[in-house]
């Protein structure tokens, strides 16, 4: 009679064992480059994803909870955001909040000067960022922490008398990346998601226009949204491509040009297609992931998607 009780508990052991690893925690801190202000993924599929300020917002990470369903990934997605933020604001205002429950995973990102008061300067996101790895590891010592270094802003470019005037396309994705490499040297920190540099070598491939003030060439897609500084629906789904791409380690080109949420977006085939490329080649140029087989072309249906 002692077998079923001593099976019994070695069935729930097994059980409990293999729910704790399957699951994924993932939570998104930032501010309007991630909940994707001015776009129609700002409020995209709200519903799958935790908004733990309860504004409705679902932006990149519920396409990032939609490319893990569509792997096969068991992730749960939250996310606490404020616009026109940097790390310090969370920090002073949003820890009780965010230090409810031990994070497996943390993709994070700062203000998208680096500093607003001093465009270029890493130091605050530099010391920021170790203030809140220090936190994040109080609470579980094995967190995982990602940084989204993000891009390069047509109106700090185009526009005379701003921080990056008449400099190439690709001079502030490069500065703000060196800013969050250094960053990244805070103790939990994995990598660095090279949103910013994604955008660039979208623009060198001739997918995207590389200047919105001058009208967007035909055949080609913009990036940024109408202020030409937050990206545009595009624009948000490659920083989620190169997100998912870094944290999961899958070749975002796997998940094929009949993806679920671009379709539901109204992309094409061959703009999906073209994002996913690039969003894969800057991985690999870093050597986040490696080629994965494509998934072959089959017609789109509206029903997978539900």
């Amino acid at each position: 009679m002692k077998i079923i009780p001593t099976l019994m508990s070695g069935l729930l052991l097994t059980l409990v064992s293999v729910s704790s690893v399957a699951e994924t925690s993932v939570l998104f801190i930032g501010n309007s480059f991630t909940y994707g202000y001015g776009s129609a993924v700002r409020f995209y599929r709200h519903d799958t994803v935790t908004d733990l300020n309860n504004e409705g917002l679902g932006g990149v990470p519920a396409l990032f909870k939609s490319f893990s369903d569509q792997a096969g990934l068991d992730n749960k997605v939250y996310l606490e955001t404020r616009g026109g933020s940097d790390l310090y604001f969370h920090l002073e205002n949003k820890l009780g909040v965010i230090g409810r429950r031990p994070w497996d995973q943390v993709v994070m990102h700062g203000y998208s000067t680096l500093d607003s008061k001093k465009p270029g300067d890493p130091n605050p996101l530099i010391n920021s960022t170790a203030d809140m790895s220090k936190f994040f590891r109080g609470i579980n010592r094995d967190v995982e922490i990602f940084l989204t270094a993000t891009w390069s802003r047509a109106d700090l470019i185009y526009v005379d008398d701003r921080p990056w005037s008449d400099t190439p396309i690709s001079k502030m994705a490069q500065d703000v990346r060196a800013g969050y490499d250094k960053a990244a040297m805070a103790p939990g920190v994995k990598s660095v998601n090279p949103v910013g540099e994604a955008w660039t070598r979208a623009i060198e491939m001739g997918l995207a226009d590389s200047n919105p003030y001058d009208g967007i060439d035909q055949g080609k897609i913009d990036l940024w949204t109408y202020d030409h500084y937050h990206a545009s629906t595009y624009g948000y789904y490659l920083e989620a491509l190169v997100v998912f791409g870094n944290v999961t380690g899958i070749d975002p080109r796997s998940l094929g040009e009949n993806e679920c949420s671009a379709y539901e977006l109204g992309m094409s085939r061959a703009e999906v297609k073209g994002l996913q490329q690039a969003a894969y080649e800057q991985l690999a140029s870093e050597s986040r992931v490696s080629a994965a087989p494509l998934k072959l072309p089959k017609p789109v249906n509206p029903e997978r998607c539900n």
